[in-house]
């Protein structure tokens, strides 16, 4: 799919939500007693492997001057990579799958938020009240009676999340996505790589098989969300990513023999709903204007 039309993008952009569905489901799968440093090191290190030839390919075709463009913001985006994928396998050793991921889409949410506080983005009622139901889906969700680490850990890694997708607004415009991605993931290696030391674990193949697997399908989601938005307004597709929470309770439910409760429904709609609203108006907004460019032509034109 080229994802040059409305619903080729759409279809790409559900596949990569299973694509990162399967991601949290193999991190979930290694288990709560995981070393969570050393998995982390394996991951940027298989993600580096596999992006390597690809960037390699792909470099012959661009201007070798942006190879060193926006580094100081990859190194800041690398280790907080490292931060969310601890936070990540934190709250997927505690949670349920579709619990842990009704949490982790309120980032859209804190993405709203922090772009109002950091790029004075106009905040306005509607994302407000999106904003206050999503925290109420939230509570929704977990009805926390007490304070756990999974829960800290997924509200964290939303908020981690919505913090690294921000500053993509400021790396080069000029720059390959892919080698962006590539260069984030090695300056992740060496606090990931310190970490792992420092953790002394012993080796484990599992996880060996484990951070490769949720390595690649981290990769085919990154790639997925690259041809999605690249032809499409964001706004008119950016919905279909939402499919994952379905995916969550289908592979929760089938791997793991998670059954979603009616809070898990509810919560999830109060988060989901707001945004879903948010969208479809961004849509209308995008057809006025588009409306009101094709009259001016015809005027012109006439």
């Amino acid at each position: 799919m080229s994802g040059r039309t409305v619903s080729s993008a759409i279809f790409v952009l559900v596949l990569g939500s299973f694509f990162a569905t399967l991601c949290d489901t193999f991190i979930k799968m290694a288990g709560s007693d995981v070393a969570i440093f050393q998995f982390t090191f394996l991951r940027a290190v298989f993600m580096c492997l596999i992006l390597c030839p690809i960037v390699a390919f792909r470099f012959r075709h661009y201007a070798k001057s942006t190879a060193f463009l926006g580094l100081k913001l990859h190194f800041i985006r690398g280790n907080m990579w490292v931060l969310a994928a601890v936070l990540l396998v934190l709250s997927l050793a505690e949670l349920s799958l579709a619990t842990a991921n009704a949490v982790f889409y309120t980032a859209p949410i804190f993405i709203m938020l922090l772009g109002a506080f950091f790029y004075k983005e106009r905040l306005t009622v509607d994302v407000v009240f999106a904003a206050v139901l999503g925290f109420i889906g939230i509570l929704v969700i977990l009805r926390p009676t007490e304070v756990s680490s999974g829960m800290v850990s997924a509200i964290l890694f939303a908020i981690v999340l919505a913090t690294n997708s921000l500053l993509i607004k400021r790396l080069p415009q000029q720059q390959d996505m892919l080698y962006g991605l590539f260069v984030t993931q090695l300056f992740a290696l060496p606090l990931a790589g310190g970490l792992a030391f420092w953790e002394g674990a012993a080796f484990q193949l599992d996880v060996l098989m484990y951070s490769a697997l949720s390595s690649i399908c981290s990769i085919l989601y990154s790639v997925s969300c690259l041809v999605g938005y690249r032809y499409v307004a964001s706004s008119q597709v950016t919905s279909a990513e939402y499919s994952g929470l379905i995916f969550a309770f289908l592979i929760g439910w089938w791997v793991f023999g998670e059954a979603p409760d009616l809070g898990l429904f509810i919560g999830s709609f109060f988060v989901i709903a707001p945004l879903l609203y948010l969208s479809h108006k961004d849509i209308r907004r995008l057809r006025k204007e588009q409306l009101l460019s094709n009259t001016r032509s015809n005027l012109g034109a006439g």
